[in-house]
């Protein structure tokens, strides 16, 4: 038994953060929420309390990060000089990309994953596509760099959904993949499922799940295999959906319809579904992502960074989709960034104030994550779910004299100072226990960049 006293914690259904919660757990799972203001001691009175494991600021639940390209960490920094768009910046990326072995991608993710830790993220869904060799050919082992992923994951603490990802072609109309998008293929989409079907991690801190990367990856056809395998498992199902217009341009000049319509038609949508982006919906798209519960993972650091634009986020959830977040190409690593930044975005896209509250903000960094990424069981601070806590300092410059339910819109990252996944400590006073987070980055990053 672990018990933790929180000075404030954000509990399901309140409106605002609690005073002094005590927090207990067992074998990895919350056993006792107890506020102790207004409601009395606990019955072991003195003793219980200073048995507990004391948590200065406010306590919330563990963060989910739904939607993360590990080795992207590479390039923050690198793309940002000049003009262009998402299409030029591909190609500083697939540059990356034709670098990585198992054992550098091993050392990037770790560290990457372990940056994640001390921003308060306890599960990360990665988009991956890397799987084979710099000329497509497989690796001995055809899912060494998912077994990398899975490694990294449980070195950093954190827990892993690998969302394994079907890509096939390089445009809407087939066009073959060339150069570094050679690693990416597996042919077709009955080989993607047969290599993905034979990967099954050891670990209990991770979990496969299905993406189709897009409709420019994946062709119509073929999409029905990919939710297929997914929905036979039970298993999350992803997708990049209709970041940039030119995305849907092609996709209504080859199929004459849009991306959604096109998923819709071939059985993708739904609700263990995420459309990741989905910046340039029209209204039917809306619609018809609503009606099916198909999530939203918004990713709007990355967003702003690539020139993508600001989605309809509002009609959005008001459609139906339940919202989630990611750091994507890890511009920053911040989901406090990422919450406040999807009222922020949409306060500058409608020229009005007050769009989405703080317990918004908070599931859709927390419940809703942990949901998009097949872990039911996380994102609450309750009982019965698994101990995850995430402490956020409450006197430091940027949230000194701010009220807890403020954090949203005041704290960052680097204001985190105590996390725990699954029962276990992973960062205390906000330095990660096992990995030296900035030594690690700079080394593997240096190793894929020659800089």
């Amino acid at each position: 038994m672990t018990r933790w006293l929180a000075e404030y914690a954000w509990l399901p259904d309140h409106a605002e953060p609690t005073a002094d919660v005590l927090i207990e757990a067992e074998g990895g799972r919350i056993t006792a929420v107890t506020p102790l203001v207004g409601a009395g001691a606990p019955t072991a009175g003195v003793e219980v309390l200073r048995d507990a494991v004391r948590l200065p600021g406010l306590t919330l639940p563990g963060l989910a990060n739904a939607h993360s390209h590990a080795f992207h960490r590479a390039l923050r920094g690198r793309t940002h000089a000049g003009r262009g768009d998402f299409w030029t910046w591909r190609d500083r990326m697939y540059a990356v990309a034709a670098r990585l072995d198992p054992d550098s991608y091993l050392a990037l993710a770790r560290a990457a994953y372990a940056e994640m830790a001390l921003a308060g993220i306890t599960c990360v869904g990665e988009f991956h596509y890397l799987h084979h060799g710099p000329d497509g050919t497989p690796y001995a082992d055809p899912n060494a760099m998912s077994t990398a992923l899975v490694e990294a994951a449980a070195h950093a603490g954190i827990r892993l959904t690998l969302l394994d990802t079907c890509y096939l072609t390089a445009t809407v109309d087939g066009a073959p993949l060339t150069g570094p998008q050679r690693r990416f293929g597996d042919g077709d989409a009955l080989r993607w499922a047969e290599r993905v079907t034979a990967f099954t991690p050891e670990n209990g801190h991770a979990r496969v799940g299905a993406a189709i990367h897009s409709v420019r990856a994946v062709p119509a056809e073929q999409l029905a295999t990919v939710a297929g395998w997914a929905d036979r498992r039970g298993a999350p199902l992803h997708v990049h959906l209709s970041e940039q217009p030119a995305e849907n341009d092609a996709c209504r000049a080859v199929h004459g319809r849009t991306p959604t319509r096109l998923l819709a038609d071939h059985g993708v949508l739904g609700r263990t579904t995420t459309a990741v982006h989905a910046t340039h919906p029209t209204s039917v798209d809306i619609t018809l992502l609503g009606e099916s519960r198909t999530g939203v993972c918004l990713c709007p650091t990355t967003e702003r960074d690539l020139a993508d634009g600001i989605g309809p986020v509002r009609r959005m959830a008001e459609a139906g989709s339940p919202l989630s977040l990611g750091s994507d190409s890890h511009a920053i690593v911040d989901l406090f960034e990422e919450a406040r930044a999807v009222e922020l975005d949409e306060r500058l896209r409608t020229r009005r104030r007050g769009h989405f509250n703080a317990v918004e903000l908070l599931t859709a960094a927390t419940a809703a994550g942990h949901a998009a990424l097949g872990w039911t069981d996380a994102g609450r601070l309750a009982v019965g779910d698994r101990a995850d806590l995430v402490t956020v300092r409450l006197d430091t410059t940027r949230t000194a004299g701010v009220p807890p339910v403020g954090a949203f819109f005041a704290a960052a990252a680097a204001d985190v100072s105590h996390v725990v996944v699954d029962g276990r400590v992973v960062v205390t006073d906000g330095r990660h226990l096992t990995v030296d987070v900035p030594a690690e980055l700079h080394d593997a990053i240096a190793a894929v960049t020659g800089q």
